[in-house]
C-alpha cells in the first residue's frame, strides 16, 4: 500500500467517524471536489473499491486506532 499523505490521513480519520463528504470539505475548509479528490486517492492507494474496504485496511495495517469512547483512550486493533 502506497503512504497516504498527511491530508489524506485527515480525511480518512473523518471519514472513520462517519463524516459526510460535504461535512469533511466544512471542517478542513477546502472543496467538495478536494474532498472527492482525497477519497479517490485513498481508495486508489489502498487498492479497494469502497468505504468499508478503506476502514478495514486502515485496521488491518494500524493506521487507525480503535477508540475507547468511556474513557477516551485508544489503541490499535492488533496491538496487545
Amino acid at each position: 500500500m502506497d503512504m497516504l499523505s498527511n491530508r489524506e490521513l485527515q480525511v480518512l480519520e473523518l471519514i472513520a467517524h462517519e463524516h459526510s463528504t460535504r461535512e469533511i470539505a466544512k471542517k478542513l475548509f477546502v472543496s467538495f471536489e478536494t474532498v472527492t479528490s482525497h477519497r479517490k486517492r485513498i481508495l486508489k492507494k489502498m487498492n479497494v473499491k469502497n468505504t468499508a474496504g478503506m476502514i478495514r485496511v486502515a485496521f488491518e495495517h494500524e493506521i487507525l486506532p480503535i477508540y475507547n469512547t468511556q474513557d477516551h483512550t485508544a489503541r490499535f486493533p492488533l496491538v496487545q
